[in-house]
């Protein structure tokens, strides 16, 4: 999945597949540019357009995402 950049300080890459509904996270890790990368399921096409939209992408991922999809770990 292409994830593209955005400018947050938890967050370094979102990607969104919109026929499986999976959501793509990469976080960074203190003191390096890239960190973990997490697939989010059943995530609908609005949770991602409010994402792309949100000025706080960690905010918007805190208060709309985190504890309310399931997920996995894809990479370290």
């Amino acid at each position: 999945m292409q994830r593209i950049p955005v400018d947050s300080s938890n967050i370094a890459s979102i990607g969104y597949d919109a026929q499986a509904q999976v959501l793509e996270i990469e976080f960074r890790r203190k003191g390096q540019e890239q960190g973990p990368v997490y697939q989010y399921l059943q995530v609908p096409l609005e949770v991602w357009e409010g994402l792309l939209a949100s000025p706080s992408k960690g905010k918007y991922f805190s208060d709309q995402i985190k504890g309310r999809y399931p997920y996995r770990k894809v990479s370290d």
